[in-house]
């Protein structure tokens, strides 16, 4: 993976989420967020994936962390997904531009139009901690993530 890189500044966006209301990443500074990028809403990897944050969201919140999960997929299959699995945490749709927001963390697949498997770590002022990119048929290890978490909360 290229791109956004451990130490850098996470390049800002303005995304909005499945239920149509703009999330600004600079505006959640104060506190850390895990950003996801995931290939496709209703894909059977990804749904796994986002079944598993959700069934450990209180131990990002508990964290202090923002969750947000980014794909190129329209709001509106974004809110339809969400409410069939209720996912606590925001979708963020980087329909258009198209993948715009993928391709500036450097995990947008220009041959299939989508996000690669891109997760960040971004701490509370704005700089990526951690980062981790896994093959687009193999789901992540939302583990991995709490340790990264629980390391920045310990050694900010």
């Amino acid at each position: 993976m290229t791109g956004t890189t451990e130490g850098a500044t996470a390049p800002d966006f303005t995304l909005s989420d499945q239920y149509g209301q703009d999330t600004t990443l600079s505006e959640l500074r104060g506190r850390p967020v895990l950003l996801v990028f995931y290939p496709l809403a209703f894909s059977g990897v990804c749904s796994g994936e986002l079944a598993d944050l959700s069934a450990r969201h209180t131990e990002f919140t508990g964290l202090g962390a923002t969750v947000l999960a980014v794909s190129v997929d329209s709001v509106f299959a974004l809110r339809t997904w969400s409410d069939r699995e209720s996912f606590p945490f925001a979708l963020l749709s980087d329909f258009w531009p198209h993948g715009a927001v993928a391709d500036a963390y450097g995990v947008f697949d220009d041959r299939r139009g989508t996000a690669r498997r891109g997760t960040f770590l971004i701490d509370a002022r704005g700089r990526v901690r951690w980062t981790v990119a896994t093959p687009v048929s193999e789901p992540r290890d939302t583990g991995e993530y709490l340790r990264g978490l629980r390391s920045l909360t310990e050694n900010p």
